[in-house]
């Protein structure tokens, strides 16, 4: 008789331990509930139910977060939010944050992907649902699931007669079809003038119309293209009455306790169009017999928070701007002119307290000691950066031939001293050439050209780090807080990314090892000379993660500092002056110092650094339009350029002469279909293998040039022709595996 076959059950998977479930929720792209952390572990029944204990333990404890059933790290979002339109950031992308975050630390950056919609571009305060999904960069990117009702859309633009009706032809780039106005809605309005008008429901479907609101004069009169970046990015340009009264009421600080520093010839040293003086240098070679070859330096900076008091009308005035913000034509400063050009400007012989640092150097540059000091100082010139170089090189003009020996040499050489300390710490050192539009007085631009960089702005720039950094450490060993100019390391993917890239061209970034401005310097340097120099710096600056302002210190990679701190410009930002009142109430200086409960620093921190990312856009594409509309009476001539972006819809190339960008679109290139390779950089043709890439010389034929918007539309010169492409239209969708959208590179 055969004994019975019995089945052993089978044994149970092991239960996992609290680090394994974390790991996994984190992991995970989107929420997940319980079923599927029993499913990825094969758990029983039985070990179901421990699940669930754990679960609930995990979040009492806050390690984890639940919503509905679904669990993610503290602070994650649901897969579907309310998010509200921020801005844009560096590249272009218009960011989000979500509504009433309560989550640890500061709310995660949405980053809303392109959407094909009837209703216009997304703008700042806009709320949308979104579908949110995790991204390498720690944030998310989100696509509209629908708009939510929100205030009336501002649009600017130019009003033209159109029959019965009129039309809105409008400066956002992103909008492209003009807005009608009935004849109601109009107000005083006549055509060509630019006009602010708010968006009216209606269909989704069909044209949109608008209400003007307000006229703001003639399209075509002075001044107006700085206006339209004004009003598109909200910048504040009217003072309230309070804070117009307060600066109006300031006058001369008296020396008091101040020290008097009046008898050391302090000069300012700016650019010729420089509407504003807030810090005065001067140097002189140590001579304490135990710092050999070393230098005495001195950085008084502008007092301004002997004028603006903690949470006076001045102050919330200059906290909303967060910063001063410069225009060819004008400036939109942080505080009233009384301060910003007067009482605050260090104006050539005239007492103006201020804020200074003795600083002591050794030769080989670094900083042994500092010193603060509340004091009252008597500048001694008004310097240019062109006379000072000219000065230096030995050619002195009047102004700074009594200034050369006692003041202009020793500059130079405390400034050798510190360039060599800059090379030893290896700095991140990027050559991008920068526009400079010259406006004349009716408002038209005379020229556009590329900045000169000398010495002596080099010199200024490395007197002002070297008080940043003696500011930064005399709050942290005083324990004060501390508003730190922060700038994080690159993100790894955007490392792999350039590295990618970098192999294309034979170049090669080290892997495996902590990353160093230094291992960029030597892909700079090898690039020099050669025709990819330009386009690896792009590349590199790229690559970059985005400077910011915040109360917990990272330090400060492209400068290669560990602490750092904006302490030389209160006149223009507002965490400048945060910084002086630390200083003040730890030093114990006087009044104006930094009150406890006055701001919350991590909160200021991310507003100060929306404000500069604002005036950032507002300046850039103040400088597109100006540049556009230098050019718009040279349609059909032809330019030298280089391609500064590629995207799947085009090339965007940079002209040598002007600096412009302007658009080659895809469908204009040589006949054939286009595979965009995003890693790489190029379009690729299909039938021919011809290649465009990023950092190629090119000649256009400019087609266009609109000073409305900024943007130029270019067509490729080949053999002194323009060149005549048509993609078939049977090919119009992205190339297979890639997906719709993309992004305008960083300028």
């Amino acid at each position: 008789m055969n004994a019975a076959h019995t089945r052993k059950p089978n044994k149970p998977a092991p239960f996992p331990t609290r680090e394994e479930i974390l790991q996994f929720v984190h992991d995970s792209p989107a929420r997940v509930g319980k079923r599927e952390i029993a499913r990825a572990f094969q758990l029983d029944a039985e070990q179901k139910k421990e699940l669930k204990k754990v679960l609930r333990a995990l979040e009492q404890e806050g390690v984890l977060d639940r919503d509905k059933r679904r669990y993610a790290d503290p602070g994650s979002l649901p897969e579907v939010s309310v998010v509200v339109i921020v801005g844009t950031d560096r590249d272009g992308d218009v960011i989000a944050e979500p509504v009433g975050w309560r989550g640890p630390g500061d709310p995660p950056v949405v980053r809303m992907l392109p959407e094909r919609s009837r209703e216009g571009a997304l703008g700042r305060g806009d709320k949308v649902l979104a579908r949110l999904t995790g991204n390498a960069e720690g944030g998310y990117d989100a696509r509209v699931v629908r708009r939510l009702a929100s205030a009336p859309k501002r649009i600017l633009g130019i009003y033209e007669s159109a029959g019965t009706e009129g039309r809105i032809r409008p400066t956002d780039r992103r909008l492209k079809d003009d807005i009608l106005v009935d004849p109601r809605d109009v107000g005083d309005a006549k055509p060509g003038d630019m006009v602010l008008a708010e968006s009216l429901p209606g269909r989704r479907l069909g044209p949109r119309h608008a209400r003007i609101v307000e006229r703001l004069g003639p399209a075509d009169g002075p001044n107006v293209v700085s206006l339209i970046s004004i009003v598109e990015n909200d910048i504040p340009t009217e003072f309230p009455p309070a804070a117009i009264k307060e600066a109006k009421a300031t006058g001369p600080a008296p020396l008091g306790d101040r020290e008097d520093l009046r008898t050391v010839p302090l000069v300012t040293i700016d650019g010729a169009d420089a509407r504003d003086f807030d810090d005065a240098v001067w140097a002189e070679p140590d001579t304490d017999p135990q710092n050999p070859g070393g230098w005495h330096l001195l950085v008084a900076i502008a007092d301004v928070a002997w004028y603006v008091r903690p949470g006076s009308a001045l102050d919330e005035a200059a906290y909303e701007r967060g910063n001063s913000v410069y225009f060819p034509d004008r400036v939109v400063p942080m505080l009233p002119e009384e301060l910003s050009n007067g009482w605050c400007s260090l104006k050539p012989d005239e007492d103006r307290p201020c804020l200074a640092v003795h600083m002591w150097i050794g030769k080989d540059g670094r900083l042994r000691r500092h010193r603060f000091v509340r004091g009252l100082m008597r500048s001694a010139a008004r310097l240019t950066y062109e006379q000072v170089q000219a000065a230096a090189d030995g050619n002195p003009d009047g102004g700074t031939a009594p200034l050369l020996e006692n003041v202009i040499r020793p500059l130079y050489g405390a400034y050798r001293m510190l360039m060599d300390s800059r090379a030893a710490r290896g700095v991140l050192e990027l050559d991008l050439p920068e526009r400079r539009v010259i406006v004349g007085k009716d408002g038209g631009v005379v020229r556009v050209e590329t900045r000169q960089r000398f010495d002596s702005h080099k010199l200024i720039e490395e007197f002002m780090i070297a008080a940043n950094v003696a500011a930064a450490e005399t709050l942290e060993d005083l324990r004060q807080p501390t508003m730190y100019r922060i700038h994080d390391e690159p993100g790894r993917d955007k490392l792999d990314a350039l590295r990618e890239f970098l192999g294309t061209i034979g170049l090669k970034l080290a892997k495996g090892q902590v990353i160093r401005p230094g291992h960029f310097n030597q892909i700079l340097a090898k690039a020099a000379g050669t025709r990819h120099q330009q386009l690896v710096n792009e590349i590199v600056l790229r690559s970059q993660s985005q400077a910011e302002y915040a109360p917990g210190n990272i330090g400060h990679f492209g400068l290669a500092l560990v602490r750092y701190c904006h302490f030389t410009s209160p006149i223009r930002r507002y965490s400048d002056l945060m910084v002086h009142r630390a200083l003040i109430r730890g030093l114990k200086l006087g009044e104006g110092g930094l009150e406890d409960d006055h701001r919350d620093f991590v909160r200021v921190g991310r507003h100060l650094s929306d404000t500069e990312r604002r005036a950032a856009t507002a300046e850039r594409t103040a400088v597109d339009r100006f540049t556009a509309q230098y050019l718009a009476d040279r349609v059909g001539a032809t330019f030298k350029g280089r391609v500064n972006g590629v995207q799947r819809f085009g090339l965007f190339v940079t002209l040598d002469e002007s600096g412009g960008d302007g658009l080659i679109p895809v469908s204009t290139l040589p006949e054939d279909f286009y595979i965009y390779e995003e890693t790489r950089h190029r379009l690729k043709g299909r039938r021919t293998g011809r290649e465009f890439r990023l950092g190629d010389t090119v000649t256009v034929e400019l087609l266009e040039a609109d000073r409305l918007t900024g943007s130029m539309v270019l067509a490729l010169v080949e053999d002194g022709k323009r060149v005549e492409g048509r993609r078939p239209e049977s090919r119009r969708g992205p190339a297979p595996g890639k997906k719709r959208g993309g992004r305008r590179p960083k300028r």
